[in-house]
């Protein structure tokens, strides 16, 4: 069955992104400080982000497994933010390490299944108009940004242990948003399909999963640690807040430029860029953390980092798995870049902070880059970015 033809609802779905990226915007950076006040250590710390992560492993491809043969994508989505509000709910409850690890468990498992099948659904609303993700997409930066700002300054009042209230009304708003984007769109896939297996065995798809999984490692102790990392150096909460509101809004103003620059260069050398100027930015943040101009300018190459490879990646993505694959393409990309890499990058910053030095946390991002650069140039040609031919009946 083909996709949808009728108009994408553009502010049903720029709404999800919003309100899930602004569950971020509270969850990612302040959920480091949230924890030490805790009395939870800077590695328990990185093992209680790194589970997070590593839910994506496993989580996203058993929905997206479900979502590929149910046909109702937008059903498991519901499913999963209305038990990730539930679940995170057992916060209010206790707050030792053992039971915030239980708790994180249980509500990344569910978490982790609304993104990538959103995703999906998305580019099944929009059909031939995939350049329309970005302006949708954006969405999610704007609630990110609106979000860590706000936290920022509220964090200077309030003390860091009201953080799960936040959290909390936040998924709530993205399960009351997620049952207004209509079903009928995700369609039912044909199960005339090239087998997955056959799929993951080209070298360009395994080599692209690998350097998304180096990228987002790469991230990993960024996202897990920046804001300790910031205070350690004397910034307040707020100008925190509004570093991370940078950053974001740069990868706005991306997502506004990329069709246009997809059209002009390939998604090949974007990526290369993206890496490249990952590793510039991991280099400013380890060396010169006290000069705030230099860390101004570390977060706006976040539209690189994130915003131009996430946007050249699901692209690619999207490209490399059709029809009845789209849900687990995006499952896969899920979880083993955000899944696999995040966890790894995340347990290696808590090692290297407190079994090294600080300055190392980034370090290690360096490394990282600079493989998911040679691994994007050796594998990910131009000429092998066709999308895989999964049969005339599929779109």
């Amino acid at each position: 069955m083909s996709p949808v033809s009728s108009p994408a609802p553009y502010w049903r779905l720029s709404g999800f992104y919003l309100f899930y990226f602004a569950t971020l915007g509270a969850f990612v950076p302040y959920l480091g400080p949230y924890l030490k006040t805790l009395d939870i250590t800077t590695f328990q710390i990185g093992v209680i982000i790194a589970i997070t992560m590593a839910t994506k492993i496993i989580a996203p491809n058993i929905w997206g497994w479900l979502a590929d043969h149910s046909g109702r994508r937008m059903l498991i989505i519901r499913i999963g933010c209305f038990f990730a509000a539930l679940s995170f709910l057992g916060l209010f409850i206790e707050q030792t390490y053992f039971i915030v690890i239980m708790v994180m468990t249980l509500f990344s498992f569910f978490w982790n299944a609304a993104l990538p099948q959103f995703e999906a659904t998305t580019f099944s609303h929009l059909s031939d108009e995939e350049d329309r993700y970005s302006s949708i997409r954006l969405w999610g930066s704007v609630g990110f940004i609106i979000t860590v700002v706000v936290l920022g300054y509220v964090f200077q009042v309030l003390p860091y242990s009201t953080l799960p209230y936040f959290v909390s009304i936040l998924l709530v708003c993205i399960w009351l948003v997620s049952m207004t984007v209509p079903e009928s769109a995700t369609g039912h896939l044909t199960l005339d399909h090239e087998p997955l297996k056959k799929t993951l065995s080209k070298p360009h798809v395994l080599g692209l999963l690998a350097a998304c999984f180096c990228m987002q490692a790469s991230h990993g102790p960024y996202y897990a640690f920046y804001n300790l990392y910031m205070q350690s150096f004397d910034y307040s909460s707020s100008a925190i807040g509004w570093l991370w509101g940078i950053g974001v809004g740069a990868e706005v103003i991306l997502f506004l430029l990329m069709h246009k620059l997809s059209v002009r260069y390939t998604l090949q050398k974007l990526l290369l860029v993206s890496f490249a100027l990952a590793v510039l930015r991991w280099t400013l943040i380890a060396l010169f953390p006290a000069q705030l101009p230099v860390m101004v300018f570390a977060q706006l190459l976040h539209a690189a980092t994130f915003g131009l490879h996430h946007a050249a990646a699901i692209r690619l993505i999207h490209q490399l798995f059709r029809g009845r694959h789209q849900g687990k393409g995006q499952a896969l990309y899920s979880s083993i870049s955000y899944g696999a890499g995040g966890a790894l990058g995340s347990l290696y910053g808590g090692f290297a902070w407190d079994y090294i030095d600080r300055s190392w946390v980034f370090m290690g991002s360096i490394v990282f880059c600079l493989l998911g650069f040679w691994l994007v140039y050796r594998f990910v040609k131009p000429d092998t970015l066709t999308p895989v031919s999964l049969s005339a009946k599929n779109p």
